[in-house]
């Protein structure tokens, strides 16, 4: 089982990268600050990527507009309108970005940058790098939300059903979930969890099983993430 299940894991990164738009993320040991970053001054450091089209025009999953020339970003987790500064480590470049957006979708990067804020600190070329998200304001209502642990994506919704229903007499509640684009890709997630840190115990177990586990948030309608 094992065996079967870390194959179909590795089918399912396969897709999860897109020329255009780069996705990854990963949640470190610190649950509080990978996970949620509920206060001002939280930190987190890791991968960062941008996104341009074809999603510029599209509905980003805070049902705005995606305008791939304004200061935005996509994170799996933050609450939307989270502002947030994102120093470049290699350049000590910084830009200070408002959440709109969910992603990155793969495991290995933190944050995804409209093309604006990637041009400020110099990231349209190299495409990735390294650096450290701050917390710099928080929107004054966020919503209580639920959280759920990715486990994969597919471009074939046949693969992403075979999966869910694999984990979920092991896990709980799972289900499969499209994230619009060119290709559409079907989510997997596990689980239904009150709390960032109770997602994070459950992607730990996960893993256990499986190499790629992470947090994300769930907003409603699920469809839009």
């Amino acid at each position: 089982m094992k065996r079967h299940l870390s194959i179909a894991l590795a089918l399912a990164l396969l897709v999860t990268g897109c020329a255009k738009k780069k996705r990854t993320a990963q949640v470190p040991g610190a649950p509080r600050a990978a996970a949620v970053m509920p206060h001002v001054g939280d930190e987190e450091v890791g991968i960062a990527s941008w996104y341009g089209y074809p999603y510029h025009g599209r509905r980003a999953a805070n049902g705005e507009v995606y305008d791939m020339e304004k200061l935005t970003a996509a994170h799996r987790t933050m609450a939307f309108g989270t502002i947030v500064q994102v120093l470049n480590l290699t350049n000590d470049r910084s830009v200070d970005v408002r959440i709109t957006d969910r992603g990155p979708f793969v495991d290995g990067r933190v944050i995804d940058l409209s093309r604006a804020a990637a041009r400020e600190i110099q990231l349209l070329g190299p495409g990735t790098a390294k650096v450290r998200l701050r917390v710099i304001t928080l929107p004054q209502q966020i919503p209580v939300g639920a959280f759920a642990v990715q486990v994969g994506a597919f471009k074939e919704r046949a693969n992403a059903d075979r999966l869910s229903k694999e984990l979920e007499g092991r896990y709980g509640r799972a289900r499969v979930v499209l994230r619009d684009g060119n290709p559409p890709v079907w989510r997997v997630l596990i689980g239904d969890e009150k709390t960032a840190e109770a997602a994070a115990a459950l992607a730990g177990r996960i893993k256990n099983d499986a190499a790629h586990a992470f947090v994300v948030r769930v907003d409603a309608p699920e469809s839009n993430l």
